[in-house]
């Protein structure tokens, strides 16, 4: 097969209005904008949740080594309240799946 054949095989690349679903340039660009500040949100977001499951994993290893339970279902409660209280119904799930996250390997 030569070059030509192959390259008319490859998929031509999408605009920036198909990429974003957009109906003008401006609004492409508005959109491509936003998605690269999410993408940088979501990594920072990443990077806390790491951070926050290395904490975690260092109060349970104090509680355990001093004789306690691994999990303590009162401070759950609190970290559950809290984030329903700030993001209504979906935070609670946000919250059971940090918590989950960050109760590391049995």
């Amino acid at each position: 097969m030569n070059s030509t054949a192959v390259a008319a095989k490859k998929p031509a690349e999408k605009t920036p209005t198909e990429k974003t679903g957009a109906h003008t340039d401006e609004a492409a660009a508005l959109i491509a904008g936003a998605r690269e500040r999410i993408d940088s949100l979501d990594d920072r977001i990443i990077g806390l949740v790491q951070e926050r499951m290395a904490v975690s994993a260092v109060i349970q290893e104090a509680r355990v080594t001093s004789g306690g339970r691994r999990v303590n279902l009162s401070r759950e409660m609190e970290i559950l309240g809290q984030y329903r209280d700030a993001l209504g119904k979906p935070g609670t799930s946000l919250a059971m799946t940090l918590l989950e996250l960050c109760r590391g390997r049995v």
